[in-house]
């Protein structure tokens, strides 16, 4: 009996009118001419329920519904959700939509609401932005059916459990491979960059064509050919790019609602496709009180699809970060001069000269670049009005460590560290500017 009336609900019309009659029968106690037509609509109102009990429960058909999931969840990304909904009632319903969504979201006001005529069918899209790498739970996707009488609601339970994992934002990666094929990057804030010298390896000797570097003229083969030949060149390839990834503590501060080291994962896979792309080699690694999830830098078919799973694993313990480690590790490991991506973050100038020692022990050897972050709520603080002067001295205080920012920036630039000081939604297209411009100043 129980599991009878277990997906039975009563709707707010029925209370409605209940309520009413109720209120109708008390009335007839002083208006006794009333209590013939009340005790009619009772009688009314008990054959529409079981009307409405047939319609939903003895009826052909019934709602169904399917939830369709992505294999994988972009971090940081709006994910599209899609909801199939159909009407196999011979009647129209509305329904009443309830998708249990994983708990790390803390939505729990989810509602969706439409009409759907007999035989009809309907797409519902939602989204859901993650912000932590793991495996979300998605719950049963309730849909609650209403006939036209609209006293009762049948509940229709499907899509039992659905586990998706949220790797890092390999829907930024797509984004910036489909810019770079339809050559729409400026859109996103990449810049073209202007080749100083012959930075790159000779290729070929061709014929000139309009438009070819006067500079490049091949004298020699011009006077054997009666006709002007120019030096063809291309850039340098299998240079190795490794992104280092500080997971200590400094990197644990949240920015709309992603943690530093989330931004630093996600700008790592887009640079790793593009040093690819650009014919490099890519590889990674983290540290903090060791070196950890390391990826050899290679040119193979499968280096994305490692490099993605072992940022996927990659697992946080936010304790303070060895430098003098990292320095020993890259010294012993890394014959090769490489161009060494380290993304870290430095709050003050003390914090940086405890690690500047390492940092250019490591430049000497290979092109190292610096990644730290802008504090943008101290940024968006200290331009706001301050109207006491409690708020003034904040202010003051706020705008010294910004400043102390720019001072990091001096201090490395002044030991021939190259350095990218960025705003953290801006990390992937300052980090991609920077190597762009390396390869074009042929620097590695």
């Amino acid at each position: 009996m129980k599991r009878l009336f277990r997906p039975i609900y009563l709707q707010k019309r029925f209370f409605m009118i209940l309520t009413a009659l109720i209120v109708g029968f008390v009335i007839s106690y002083m208006v006794p001419n009333l209590f013939g037509a009340l005790k009619v609509l009772f009688f009314v109102l008990v054959l529409l329920l079981i009307v409405d009990i047939i319609l939903l429960f003895a009826s052909k058909g019934k709602v169904q519904g399917h939830r369709i999931l992505t294999d994988k969840l972009s971090n940081g990304d709006e994910n599209p959700i899609q909801l199939q909904l159909m009407n196999g009632y011979l009647f129209p319903v509305k329904v009443k939509v309830i998708d249990e969504i994983p708990f790390q979201f803390q939505k729990r006001d989810f509602l969706l609401e439409t009409k759907l005529p007999s035989g009809g069918e309907k797409m519902f899209h939602y989204q859901l932005r993650p912000t932590e790498r793991g495996v979300y739970s998605f719950g049963s996707l309730n849909i609650f059916a209403v006939s036209p009488i609209g006293f009762l609601a049948r509940k229709h339970t499907f899509g039992q459990s659905q586990e998706v994992p949220v790797y890092p934002s390999f829907l930024q990666l797509q984004k910036y491979d489909l810019l770079a094929f339809t050559n729409r990057l400026h859109e996103y804030g990449l810049k073209k960059i202007r080749r100083i010298g012959h930075t790159m390896e000779f290729e070929q000797i061709k014929d000139y064509v309009l438009g070819d570097d006067i500079r490049n003229i091949n004298w020699k083969a011009t006077a054997k050919r009666g006709q002007l030949m120019v030096n063809q060149y291309q850039d340098e390839k299998s240079q190795p790019v490794y992104s280092v990834i500080d997971k200590g503590r400094v990197m644990k501060m949240p920015f709309n609602g992603l943690s530093l080291l989330d931004y630093a994962i996600n700008a790592t896979l887009v640079i790793s496709n593009i040093a690819l792309k650009k014919q490099d080699k890519a590889g990674m690694f983290s540290f903090s009180d060791k070196i950890e999830n390391r990826v050899v830098a290679e040119r193979r078919s499968s280096q994305m699809n490692l490099i993605l799973e072992t940022l996927y694993n990659l697992e946080t313990n936010f304790i303070e970060s060895d430098f003098s480690r990292l320095y020993v590790d890259v010294k012993r490991s890394l014959n090769q001069r490489s161009l060494l991506l380290l993304y870290t973050n430095f709050e003050t100038m003390d914090a940086l000269h405890r690690q500047l020692p390492y940092l250019v022990a490591m430049a000497k050897q290979h092109l190292l670049v610096v990644i730290f972050f802008e504090n943008t709520e101290l940024n968006e603080f200290a331009h706001k009005k301050a109207e006491t002067v409690h708020q003034i001295f904040e202010q003051t205080i706020a705008e010294k460590f910004i400043y102390e920012k720019k001072l990091i920036v001096n201090e490395l630039r002044k030991h021939g560290i190259q350095t990218i000081l960025t705003k953290p939604e801006d990390l992937t297209v300052n980090t991609i500017n920077k190597y762009l411009e390396i390869k074009a100043r042929g620097l590695i």
